[in-house]
């Protein structure tokens, strides 16, 4: 039987200036979809949108709103699965460098004197269950403005603070390592997720330190170097306000997962 996947999301937001949106909501370029529907109004009148593609894989969809009530609402169907991510030459090059949110510059001597003499798939995997072990899940303790270094710290955040704190760790010790936001069947709480690819052994295999969904389910939307790349949604000209956020995924069949395993993203 064929794996089927059902995802959905919606949003109001409130918007008082003209305002120019970005959206990361839909489904990577790649993922196999039987359908897929994406509308956006302003006070019940349709909002056109433009699709962009940025590498890699992320489709982006642009618009802009004069004030009002703003809804967006997307869903989609995904049979099968994806292929795999390819891997670029540039690859090793960007996904180790530190960026805004992944500080593996400043971890480098914390990364090395905690995980000596380790590399490949164990490296991996020992990187994920210590996450795991530091970390407490805590909704009301992220930052928008906290990186890995914050995420130390305090101990505690959400998914993309693990995963923040997960690829800094990853990059500090020369394992190329990305973010991407998916759909997470299973997840509980269910919202849009953030998760870690690292490469291993010539592959991109997901890394999900907070260990809340199977990672086999999952569907990717977005991918880049921190969630300045991976965002659902970003606005320039005006401050808005989030009303609501609804966000639903399902798998045809259930997963299992091993932390230990190496799974890719499909």
């Amino acid at each position: 039987m064929t794996l089927r996947r059902d995802l959905r999301s919606s949003m109001t937001l409130e918007v008082s200036d003209p305002t120019a949106f970005v959206l990361a909501i839909s489904s990577a370029r790649g993922v196999p979809l039987a359908w897929e529907a994406l509308t956006i109004s302003v006070d019940g009148d349709p909002v056109a949108v433009r699709e962009l593609d940025e590498e890699p894989l992320t489709r982006l969809q642009l618009f802009e709103t004069t004030p009002g009530t703003v809804r967006i609402d997307y869903a989609a169907e995904v049979t099968g699965r994806a292929p795999a991510a390819a891997v670029h030459p540039i690859d090793e090059i960007v996904y180790l460098r530190p960026s805004r949110y992944v500080q593996s510059d400043t971890l480098q001597p914390f990364a090395r004197d905690t995980f000596p003499g380790l590399g490949g798939a164990r490296l991996v995997r020992e990187v994920s269950s210590w996450v795991a072990d530091r970390l407490a899940y805590v909704p009301a303790a992220t930052s928008p403005t906290g990186g890995a270094v914050e995420t130390l710290e305090s101990g505690e955040g959400v998914c993309r603070d693990y995963a923040h704190l997960t690829a800094a760790l990853l990059r500090a010790l020369d394992v190329p390592a990305r973010l991407v936001s998916v759909y997470a069947p299973g997840l509980d709480p269910m919202d849009f997720h953030a998760v870690v690819e690292a490469l291993v052994e010539g592959r991109w295999v997901v890394v999900d330190s907070t260990r809340l969904a199977p990672r086999a389910a999952m569907v990717r939307l977005a991918t880049g170097r921190d969630a300045t790349d991976t965002a659902f949604l970003t606005n320039t000209l005006s401050d808005i306000r989030l009303l609501t956020l609804q966000v639903q995924a399902e798998a045809s069949e259930a997963f299992s997962d091993d932390p230990d395993e190496l799974v890719e993203l499909g």
